[in-house]
């Protein structure tokens, strides 16, 4: 098993807390990780149906046979346990339930019906690049990443990604999507999934997207909302404090895994994605992801923001701490040039921040120090201080 950097914030919040949930994308490595972590605790996938019939038929009981707690896997199939569990925990302090689910939406809003404010939630996204660096997998070759994408099974079952995908995508529309919202058109649904695959790092236009989907501004407004609830899309909000010209609010679109955004794009190998073009943007999504990832598994808060101004000048990712902001430019060349460093000298100027708080991050392999910011290689990101 590859070692999750979230490991160590697992194990921290269970001092704290007597129920964990953890969620993130479908296949992401929830359950291999949990059952690594906490293999103390008894094991139950709640899919099951004679397992399911169980605990429906006698959920208190069945919870009364686990005095040190357990890992309550598709928690969300029997939503009856929640009310019982609040009791547990809350008379017994040194118990841990540990839930996950594949369908986060229904899991977390059944929580937040009986377990808000008890329990941990942890989010893990697909395999990041520390994870990855010292093991077999392991490719000096970002667009190797960027088209191949970054979920488990890739990698340990070795499964090519467009037969990965394939399946990947039909799964999520028939169980996780329909298990949501009674779409009707699921044919219109993939169309305007494989759309927002096309507008990725892009300014959010949702009427845009409604006509070229051919449906109304408010459907693709509820179905945008669903591919955020089950980690598909997230949106990243635009940076304007301490600004007097606030005038970009709307967010920028960003898969949670480029690999499924290639698949959508119809890109089959790494040397169509090469001329494709939205290589820079793919590139762009999957160092946003990287430095999301590096939040998440430290159980903290995403602090990161874009920039851009009316005249098009622009910031690709902004990360707001509590003394100081640091502009990170995204390049998917494999060289630099003192051009690329552009709008961050401008944006520096602008908002009185020193050129050593910003970055260049780019496809190629060197670090450097310049007179007008840091060179960094998108292998080392872990270099940038985003706390």
């Amino acid at each position: 098993m590859i070692q999750r950097e979230i490991t160590k914030t697992l194990l921290e919040v269970s001092n704290y807390y007597s129920v964990i949930t953890v969620t993130g994308p479908r296949q992401s490595g929830k359950t291999t990780l949990i059952k690594s972590v906490f293999n103390q605790l008894p094991y139950f996938l709640l899919e099951n149906p004679e397992t399911r019939k169980r605990v429906f038929d006698d959920p208190k009981g069945f919870l009364e046979n686990l005095p040190k707690g357990a890992i309550l896997d598709e928690a969300q199939n029997v939503p009856e346990l929640f009310s019982y569990i609040q009791g547990i925990v809350d008379d017994n302090r040194d118990i841990l339930f540990v839930l996950s689910g594949s369908q986060n939406f229904l899991l977390l809003d059944k929580i937040k019906q009986t377990l808000a404010g008890r329990t941990a939630i942890i989010k893990l996204l697909p395999f990041s690049n520390q994870e990855l660096k010292n093991t077999n997998y392991w490719q000096n070759k970002p667009l190797e990443f960027v088209y191949k994408g970054m979920y488990p099974s890739i990698y340990d079952r070795n499964i090519p990604p467009k037969i990965f995908y394939g399946n990947y995508i039909q799964t999520y529309i028939e169980r996780d999507v329909g298990s949501i919202r009674n779409i009707g058109n699921l044919t219109s649904f993939t169309n305007f999934l494989s759309l927002c695959a096309g507008r990725v790092g892009q300014i959010l236009n949702l009427d845009s997207l409604a006509s070229d989907a051919g449906i109304a501004p408010n459907t693709a407004r509820d179905w945008l909302s669903i591919l955020e609830a089950t980690y598909i899309v997230h949106l990243l909000k635009p940076h304007y404090k301490n600004f007097n010209k606030r005038l970009i609010k709307r967010p920028k679109l960003y898969f949670y895994d480029t690999g499924l955004a290639c698949n959508l794009l119809q890109i089959k190998s790494i040397a169509e994605l090469q001329v494709h073009f939205a290589k820079g943007n793919l590139f762009e999504n999957y160092i946003i992801n990287e430095l999301l990832k590096n939040k998440l598994n430290k159980g903290q808060m995403s602090n990161l923001y874009f920039w851009r101004d009316k005249h098009g000048k622009e910031i690709d990712c902004v990360v707001e701490k509590a003394n100081s902001m640091i502009p990170i430019e995204i390049k998917s060349s494999v060289t630099y040039q003192k051009e690329h460093f552009k709008n961050m000298t401008y944006w520096n100027k602008l908002a009185d921040n020193p050129k050593e708080n910003g970055y260049l991050v780019y496809a190629g392999t060197n670090d450097d120090v310049l007179p007008y910011g840091n060179l960094i290689s998108w292998k080392n990101l872990d270099a940038i201080d985003l706390n």
